[in-house]
């Protein structure tokens, strides 16, 4: 069992940024990837981010890449979602997850089998 709990949400305005932080805990290491999704009201789950276990490698949303940056230290359990430059659009919860599976494959929340609880994002314009 792997626990995730994901803070660093807020309210700011368009054009700043935000440091989201995602802490794993139970039956971790640099097996999983990590990733971040995002859901607005009304709208469905969507993937903004995902980097591997080791923090080699990521992958991106193409409506945050040259914002959004994801990183992971191997031998550590937290995750970042680093995001610059955010939008009006950009509001939602984020949620970071965990997969056992490996990039690219893993940009459907099916894909993870573990979830944070949510952190809320706000932009004012």
């Amino acid at each position: 069992q792997v626990q995730l709990v994901d803070s660093g949400g807020g309210l700011v305005q368009a054009g700043g940024s935000l440091r989201l932080s995602c802490a794993a805990s139970g039956s971790t290491g640099s097996w999983f990837t990590m990733g971040w999704f995002r859901q607005a009201p009304g709208k469905e789950r969507e993937f903004v981010a995902a980097v591997t276990g080791s923090g080699g490698s990521a992958d991106y949303a193409d409506f945050v890449k040259g914002r959004f940056t994801i990183s992971k230290a191997g031998s550590e359990d937290t995750g970042y979602l680093q995001m610059n430059s955010l939008k009006p659009e950009d509001p939602a919860v984020y949620y970071c997850a965990a997969s056992p599976r490996s990039l690219p494959q893993v940009q459907r929340p099916g894909e993870y089998d573990y979830w944070g609880q949510g952190t809320q994002v706000t932009v004012s314009s």
